[in-house]
């Protein structure tokens, strides 16, 4: 998951990102949100990239004992989080996957952890919608997922303006697909807070795609909470549409190296724990009454857990 670099792609198209009083959500977007003080950290959930299968056993296994049931749940226990997005690859129903990823979802649910979402996703989905259903039903059949959690970036391949014409009906095409086949499971997407600074149609790129999810963590990379290349004043007004549409929202935050960020102003990668913590603290403050509020979603669980023992 790379947004950060996204930035380039509204440079010189005169937006102003400004940092905005936090709106009240009406009735009609009341939406359950996470208490303010329901954990002592801000961060609720966390983008789970990785695997403990043994690359010699599987060409899939990375070999992470981090991932092991039994640790992800230590984690997860310890830091209060309600939903884990724990990446499932290709045929999941297959070698030892099939028997790793039942028992991290029930390790994780044993700890308290409400919704375990498969994570996954390949550019090519997005032209492959039928890619994205296949998964998705393989998935679901593997292990008992609460929800489907989408990272594909179109935008990410080659330079320049994407071209939301074909992006977004993509996208939403590839959402619809994956419904199809989920039985009701809910369907969410990682997507970047710039897309609600993009016009499409009568609304924004944004709006147009809340409209194919249940869920969405708004990708808002940066290192800082204030100010109007800060964290708030980014995802503001896609977690402003998202109440309006109804659809439970996170904000996501980098953890890794500024070099895999894209530079240190996107990342809390070089800095500390606690600046972590501070700053997403204020983000809660700001954000926290906006209908659908979730919590912050940290990128990505070794990242943070380096981070952390720094």
């Amino acid at each position: 998951m790379r947004f950060s670099g996204a930035r380039s792609v509204i440079a010189g198209a005169g937006f102003a990102i400004l940092a905005v009083a936090v709106l009240t959500p009406t009735a009609a977007n009341a939406v359950s949100n996470v208490s303010e003080g329901s954990s002592p950290s801000a961060i609720t959930s966390v983008w789970a990239w990785g695997n403990p299968i043994d690359p010699a056993t599987d060409a899939r296994g990375l070999g992470q004992q981090q991932f092991q049931p039994d640790a992800l749940a230590a984690f997860a226990g310890e830091h209060h989080l309600t939903s884990v997005y724990l990446s499932v690859p290709w045929a999941p129903q297959e070698g030892a996957f099939a028997t790793w990823l039942p028992q991290a979802v029930d390790a994780l649910h044993a700890a308290g952890v409400t919704t375990v979402s498969a994570l996954g996703g390949d550019p090519e989905w997005a032209k492959q919608p039928q890619l994205a259903a296949q998964w998705t039903h393989d998935a679901l059949a593997t292990a008992d997922f609460d929800a489907i959690q989408f990272d594909v970036e179109p935008w990410a391949s080659g330079g320049g303006e994407p071209d939301l014409g074909v992006i977004v009906p993509q996208l939403n095409a590839m959402f619809d697909a994956a419904s199809s086949v989920a039985d009701g499971t809910p369907i969410g997407a990682d997507l970047p807070w710039w897309l609600a600074a993009k016009t499409y149609g009568s609304s924004t790129a944004f709006d147009s795609l809340l409209g194919h999810v249940d869920t969405v963590a708004i990708v808002a990379f940066s290192d800082h909470a204030a100010g109007d290349d800060g964290i708030v004043a980014l995802a503001q007004p896609a977690a402003v549409a998202a109440a309006a549409h109804s659809v439970p929202f996170t904000i996501g935050v980098e953890t890794d190296t500024p070099a895999a960020a894209g530079g240190p102003q996107y990342t809390f990668g070089d800095d500390t724990a606690v600046a972590l913590e501070t700053q997403t603290a204020l983000v809660r403050q700001q954000l926290s009454a906006t209908a659908g509020y979730r919590g912050v979603t940290a990128e990505h669980l070794l990242a943070w857990q380096t981070l952390i023992a720094r």
